[in-house]
This record gives C-alpha cells, sequence and structure tokens, in this order.
C-alpha cells in the first residue's frame, strides 16, 4: 500500500533482563489450538486477531490456517479476514460460496501484493471451497480482505468502489434520488493511470487528489452513501443481504479513497502520518462491518493489530498512529483480543538464533518448536523490568516489543521458519 514502505522495526532501548528461563516460564507454553486459544482467552470474542512479525512465510499462514480450521469445525467462526485488498477480495469469497472461476486466477486477482502465490494462501482458499460444497448459504464459510485497495506505490482509482455503488442505488432505489449519472461520475473519474500515478507518493504535485474533478467526487460520494444510509430500509427488502454488504463495503471504500488521494496531495509535514492512519481508519471500518456478521479471525501484520501506537519509518521519519487493533480495542472492548506472534529464527533472511536476554531469545531455549504461549504468565516469569528488545538485521522482520506483553492476549511462538 502507498502508506508503508517497510514494516517497524523497534528500536534498541537500554534495559537488562531479570529473569531467566525456569519452569514457571515453561509451563507458559501449550499446543496452539481453537480450544487452548478459547481457554486462555476465556471466551470467544467477535473478532481473534493473529498477528505476524514478518510478511511471505508460509510456515507462518499454516499456523493460521490451521487455527482457523479449529475455529470454524470447534467454535462455530464463519469468516476470515487477512490484510489483503477489501475489493479484490471479494473474488475470493465468490470463489469459495460457489466455486466462480479457477483457483489459479482467483487466487492472483483477489489476493493482493502478490501473497496469492503463497501455497498457504491457496491451500486456506482451497479448504474453504471444498468446505462450502453442499453446504447451505447460511453455514457456509467467508473471505475477505480488510486492507483498502492500496498498494506499494500508489493508491487505487475510486472508479470501481463509486461506480459500484451508483450500479446499486440506481438498481434498488429511485433514480431521481441520485445525485448525479453514471456518465458524470465516469467523466470526473478521468483516466485511472491519473490516480495511481506511483511519483504522487514521493511528490505532492503529482497527485490528483486535491483537483476541481476530485473535489466533486469527494461530495457526490459522501452524497451516495448518504442515500445508501437514508434507504436502508427499502434497500434492505428489494436487495439481498450479500449485496446490501457490498454495497456498505463500496461506499466505505471510495470514501476512503477520496479521502487518501486528497492527503497525498497536501504539502505539509503531517502528510505521512495521515496516510497511514487513513489507512488504518479503513481497515478498522471493514473489520467492523465483517463483526456484524459474526465471530471472525483476523490475520495481519501484528503492528496492524496491537493495541499500543504502532510505529515506522517512511521517508526517513518516525511515523506513529492508531492501528485498526487499536481503535477496534477502543470500539469492541473484550470483544477484541489480540494474539501476537514471535519468532525465533528466518536463516534465509539473516534473522538468526535470537539473543539469550531477549524474550525471544528466552523462548527460543524451550524445546517446544511452537506454542500458545499466557504472556500475562510469561511477564510475571520476567520480573518488573522487561528484557532488552531484539534487533532485527532484517528491515522486514519486526521483533516483538517486550513493554506490550500486558496488552497482548496470547502469544503465538513459532521457534524457527525455514524457507519454503
Amino acid at each position: 500500500m502507498a502508506s508503508e514502505m517497510k514494516e517497524p522495526r523497534k528500536e534498541a532501548r537500554k534495559t537488562k533482563p531479570t529473569a531467566t528461563p525456569d519452569a514457571g516460564l515453561a509451563q507458559t507454553v501449550g499446543p496452539v489450538g481453537a480450544a487452548t486459544v478459547t481457554a486462555l482467552l476465556g471466551s470467544r470474542p467477535r473478532v481473534l486477531a493473529l498477528g505476524e512479525p514478518t510478511h511471505g512465510e508460509d510456515t507462518l499462514l499454516d499456523v493460521r490456517n490451521a487455527l482457523f480450521r479449529e475455529l470454524v469445525e470447534q467454535e462455530g467462526y464463519r469468516t476470515i479476514a487477512i490484510e489483503s485488498d477489501c475489493l479484490a477480495g471479494l473474488l475470493v469469497d465468490d470463489h469459495v460460496a460457489s466455486g466462480a472461476g479457477a483457483l489459479d486466477e482467483v487466487v492472483a486477482r483477489g489476493i493482493s501484493h502478490g501473497w496469492g502465490e503463497s501455497a498457504a494462501n491457496r491451500a486456506l482458499v482451497r479448504w474453504m471451497r471444498a468446505f462450502n460444497h453442499d453446504r447451505p448459504a447460511s453455514d457456509r464459510v467467508r473471505f475477505a480482505g480488510f486492507d483498502g485497495p492500496l498498494e506499494t506505490a500508489a493508491a487505487a482509482s475510486p472508479r470501481q468502489a463509486l461506480t459500484a455503488l451508483h450500479q446499486h442505488l440506481a438498481m434498488h432505489a429511485d433514480p431521481g434520488l441520485l445525485p448525479c449519472t453514471a456518465e458524470t461520475l465516469d467523466r470526473l473519474l478521468g483516466a485511472d493511470d491519473r490516480w495511481t500515478e506511483p511519483a504522487a507518493m514521493w511528490d505532492p504535485s503529482r497527485s490528483v487528489g486535491r483537483s476541481a474533478d476530485a473535489v466533486e467526487l469527494r461530495l457526490l460520494a459522501d452524497e451516495l452513501a448518504a442515500l445508501l444510509d437514508a434507504q436502508a430500509p427499502h434497500l434492505r427488502a428489494t436487495a439481498s443481504e450479500d449485496d446490501g454488504h457490498r454495497a456498505r463495503l463500496y461506499a466505505r471504500t471510495a470514501l476512503g479513497l477520496l479521502r487518501y488521494h486528497y492527503w497525498m496531495a497536501d504539502t505539509s509535514p503531517a502528510r505521512l502520518a495521515r496516510l497511514i492512519a487513513i489507512r488504518g481508519q479503513m481497515m478498522a471500518e471493514n473489520l467492523l462491518a465483517l463483526a456484524d456478521r459474526g465471530p471472525l479471525l483476523v490475520y495481519a501484520h501484528n503492528s496492524h493489530l496491537q493495541r499500543e501506537k504502532s510505529t515506522t519509518r517512511m521517508g526517513g521519519a518516525p511515523l506513529e498512529w492508531w492501528s485498526a487493533g487499536a481503535l477496534l480495542s477502543a470500539r469492541l472492548g473484550a470483544e477484541y483480543r489480540f494474539v501476537a506472534t514471535a519468532l525465533g529464527t528466518i536463516r534465509h533472511q539473516g534473522v538468526d538464533t535470537p539473543p539469550p536476554d531477549t524474550v525471544e531469545g528466552l523462548l527460543y531455549a524451550l524445546p517446544e518448536p511452537l506454542g500458545l504461549v499466557d504472556p500475562h504468565r510469561l511477564a510475571t516469569a520476567l520480573g518488573s523490568t522487561p528484557p532488552a528488545p531484539r534487533e532485527s538485521p532484517w528491515f522486514g522482520y519486526a521483533p516483538l516489543d517486550p513493554t506490550h506483553l500486558p496488552d497482548i492476549d496470547g502469544l503465538v511462538y513459532v521457534k524457527d521458519v525455514p524457507r519454503t
């Protein structure tokens, strides 16, 4: 996406550990599964968030897949949402529901950032389709991307979201209530490549986000979204439930993208902070809408799911923002639970055995290759002064911040991540 060039890297603090592995620490480890997770949490939350400290490793996704299968089969979960384009994800959801499209094309187009090439992501989609075979619609599993249509160098054109929203209203509401025609939207949108201009990420003058056309589109998007809300009783009676959910997704996405493009054209020092915060808001709004349909498992980078302020660096400057997880925790309270993942090694990326005086190093000394850790018992075992944070030699991996342990509900520990 356009506001995340690198995942956060934790800065070292001058602290010293006051504890070493002992029997009390070892007792914090158990198997990773639906029964152990829900027992640790003490409930079945509406939103169960599982974080990862790095992207692109199928070993971590295999853990996610196994947990989701158990949550579906044992705990009644029916939705998984991953850090991927929310509009593209509709292709995957259609496939797992009805078999529409070939698997190769569905995962290539429906899972963004190139992650459709992952064997573990393909296995997830294949299993979901098999689970849904011959099941009634009310009992099917659902797939969702919850990220905005934001790529590494640009944000998408709002065309898809705006035109789909307009089409839904034109089909199901009084056409005389629409604030514009489809032709007006098409004229104002213009060529899509002016919205996706890569240079606009670092040069606000290359952004179309504050042009006269963009300003008018933002007003029209607001009017279309307001009409969707105002006509809710009628639309609920004339459109399917799924169509209604998708129309609201189109409205959220159109408004979010136009807001994002507006701030891409900003020249103030707050520009990048605004962009990354808007992304977090878009994620949170999508997850809240999904949670209204039933309990769901969310999978994303730890930094998008934690309760504390998240940090990163862009353009050499430090940035802070409230992530989707922090926003959901503030809204849902105990109905939001966050299980982080920590790991020992990713040797093919230069991440070797963790120092013994870090949380990862203490856990690495345990015999289990994979385990579920109670972070509160772990914090107690470590004593009043947290260990020093681990430093990553690779920008793509963000070690656990030991000071976050009190606000983490569970901790999955993966000892070694081999090349896959």
